[in-house]
């Protein structure tokens, strides 16, 4: 579905033009000097950090892809023929290397990875490709770091192959062969096929659907490349973790560009900011209007059929059929970190266009050891370079589980998972080891123990039983959480990365400027017990320290608090956690007294809790000038009871953490916030007309 404008020149009827998109462009202003200007500084800005790609780094990706694409067409006819096929059908069957994601849409940097999709006719099985095929490419020279990950949800073969990083995936047509011009947007090759293999065409199909939908297809690459940077530099971009990947941000940046099709890159970035700042999550985002005739059979997004697609926080919805959302792994705390991101990106770029600042302070990274004063050290470790890849591939998939298990304890107001890995500080040789960084913000407790141990085993036994489930648990592979306070960030980093300054964040309400709040020490209680896996006689060790409030400040070694039930397998064993004095903490967290903090994230409501209808009062902020427009650019639907809302999270390095309570009473809402509200209501009412 095309969105209609109209043009009117001097002498001439009114002619409409389609725009791409669900709803009409919000602005057709052509760019200005300024603009371009600024356009200019954002290439220059953008040169330094490798966005673009060299000549000679082209040319060598040309030619890697070129190898891998012979390759294919070699595999396939051995596999024809050993399948008893005449001769003379091997060497008509095709098959073909397809590419898609960043390389495909034209955003690649220098070292970038390349997605990549192998074609097959419907006589190729995937057996064949993770068996026969995973060694051929692991019998090449140039490939280095291979392994297959066929039990993904997305079954993939991950190599590093001349130097080149490739990810290739597999689908196979119910085509007898599979020709070289093969469209793969038509939408009559899912017919017959499984779920995998849908999922694996889909990355293709999606990457030309969106560039079919955007209006300028420089602009929106110029404008991907910058927001990208952003997200890196800013640790909001990974999908694994609950962040947003590749193909979200490009739909976000794409939906952009529609709502403001004659725009340049520099203009595109502001608006992108100004729009998703504002966005009512979890109102989806979408390129094109879902087709209502789903003739294939096949699950498609909709949360009026689906129930499970009601709890999506975050939904950015794929343009190509059967229309997905990306952004499933999105949690409660993810989202508040991003939308809090978009409004840091928007100050900044307002400050930009005011020539107060310049493209450099968007890209400054954040100050994610100095944002919390509690964290978690997650470790994996293993005995060989071959395992390690393998082990932490496993961990990382599974850190979102941590993630919400954390967040539904009532302890948690966020949890923060930082997006890179780290080495060990202090090597050892022929133990490989990576470290993620988990930062926590507490909720306002009166007193008592947190303990987190239940929460952070729960996680660890699930990655033991997917590990034995799928093979990849072996010999000297361990995972490790440790809780730790800021000051011991040093024990794990180095020092040019704990470099942050201290503020002083917002009085809370009836709190004065300057008046300073009640003080509670946190402490933190450190025990180890082995982890084994139930049912299993493999065991491997999981150091499991516990956080616990003390009223008191004492420096005295802690006390051991109880743990929670070990599995059958360790009870057996009769292992008892063990006390050790070098977890004790001093560094405090003052608190008020007073409701749980406003910095938090909302726990979800199921549609018959009392306090869901109280949630949809939440006072709205004061609208800008424009804003409305870019507000209601969305596709709004009216919010269900299962919406979920997220607070703002303080960014300030604090003591106190203490921020001013959210009015949730319409009835001291000013004229901006009145007015924003009946422009929401009249476009969620017309958007339900288009989505019905």
């Amino acid at each position: 579905m095309a969105a209609v404008a109209s043009g009117k020149k001097a002498g001439d009827s009114q002619t409409p033009r389609k725009y791409p998109g669900i709803t009409s462009p919000i602005s057709l202003s052509e760019a200005t000097k300024f603009d371009i200007d600024l356009n200019v500084k954002l290439v220059n800005t953008l040169k330094p950090y490798n966005v673009f790609d060299t000549e000679e780094g082209l040319t060598h990706r040309m030619v890697v892809l070129g190898k891998l694409n012979k390759l294919v067409k070699e595999w396939i006819k051995q596999v024809t023929l050993a399948k008893n096929m005449p001769p003379a059908i091997a060497e008509t069957v095709g098959g073909k290397i397809y590419t898609f994601g960043s390389y495909r849409l034209g955003v690649h940097g220098a070292g970038a990875d390349i997605d990549t999709l192998c074609v097959a006719p419907r006589h190729v099985d995937r057996s064949d490709f993770f068996s026969s095929f995973y060694e051929i490419l692991k019998d090449q020279k140039e490939t280095t770091d291979i392994r297959g990950v066929e039990e993904a949800f997305v079954p993939v073969i991950k190599l590093d192959f001349d130097g080149v990083e490739l990810d290739i995936l597999f689908a196979r047509l119910a085509l007898p062969q599979v020709p070289e011009d093969q469209d793969l947007r038509e939408e009559v090759l899912l017919k017959n096929l499984d779920q995998r293999c849908v999922r694996s065409l889909n990355g293709c199909r999606v990457t030309d659907e969106m560039l079919h939908l955007v209006p300028n297809r420089e602009n929106f690459r110029l404008a991907l490349r910058a927001i990208k940077l952003w997200a890196k530099r800013r640790g909001v971009y990974s999908n694994v973790l609950g962040f947003l990947g590749g193909v979200s941000w490009a739909m976000l940046v794409a939906r952009t560009c529609q709502l403001y099709p004659n725009a340049i890159a520099s203009t595109l970035i502001h608006k992108f900011f100004l729009v998703f700042s504002r966005w009512e999550w979890p109102q989806p985002v979408l390129l094109k209007q879902i087709d209502e005739n789903n003739r294939l059979g096949f699950q498609v997004w909709d949360p009026r059929t689906n129930p499970m697609d009601r709890f999506h926080l975050m939904p950015i919805i794929t343009p190509a059929y059967p229309q997905q959302n990306s952004t499933y792994n999105v949690s409660l705390s993810t989202r508040a970190i991003m939308q809090e991101e978009f409004k840091i990106g928007l100050q900044v770029t307002q400050e930009i266009f005011e020539g107060k600042a310049t493209w450099d302070k968007l890209f400054e990274p954040g100050s994610f050891f100095g944002k919390y004063k509690h964290y978690i050290v997650l470790s994996t470790s293993a005995t060989s370079k071959e395992h390690h890849l393998e082990w932490v591939g496993l961990v990382e998939s599974k850190v979102r589980i941590l993630i919400g298990n954390l967040e539904r304890t009532a302890y948690i107001a966020l949890a923060h998972v930082n997006s890179k890995q780290y080495p060990p500080l202090n090597p050892q040789e022929d133990v490989f080891v990576t470290n993620w960084f988990i930062g926590l913000q507490f909720n306002k407790i009166e007193g008592g123990n947190i303990d987190l141990t239940f929460e952070i085993q729960s996680f660890t036994d699930t990655v033991h039983r997917q590990a034995i489930s799928n093979g990849t648990l072996k010999e000297g592979m361990k995972i490790e959480a440790r809780s730790v306070r800021r000051k011991q960030l040093g024990e794990y980093l180095p020092p040019s990365l704990l470099k942050f300054n201290k503020k002083r964040s917002l009085p809370a309400q009836g709190e004065e400027a300057g008046e300073t709040p009640p003080r509670k020490k946190i402490s933190l209680d450190s025990g180890i017990s082995p982890a084994s896996t139930p049912g299993s006689a493999q065991t491997t060790p999981v150091t499991v320290r516990k956080l616990s409030t003390k009223a008191d400040d004492t420096d005295t070694p802690p006390t051991t608090s109880a743990s929670p039930p070990l599995p059958e397998a360790e009870e057996q064993q009769g292992t008892t956690p063990e006390t050790t004095a070098n977890g004790t903490l001093d560094d405090s967290i003052t608190e008020t007294n007073g409701s749980a903090a406003g910095t938090g994230v909302k726990r979800p409501h199921s549609p018959d809790t009392p306090d869901a209808a109280a949630d949809s009062n939440t006072k709205q902020s004061p609208t800008p000038e424009g804003s409305e427009a870019e507000a209601s650019a969305g596709n709004k639907q009216p919010a269900s009871p299962d919406s979920q809302e997220a607070k703002e999270v303080d960014t300030s390095v604090d003591d106190s953490e203490p921020v001013p309570k959210r009015s949730h009473s319409p009835s001291n809402e000013g004229p901006d916030q009145k007015l924003q509200r009946q422009v929401s209501s009249q476009v969620a009412t017309s958007i339900t007309k288009l989505m019905c």
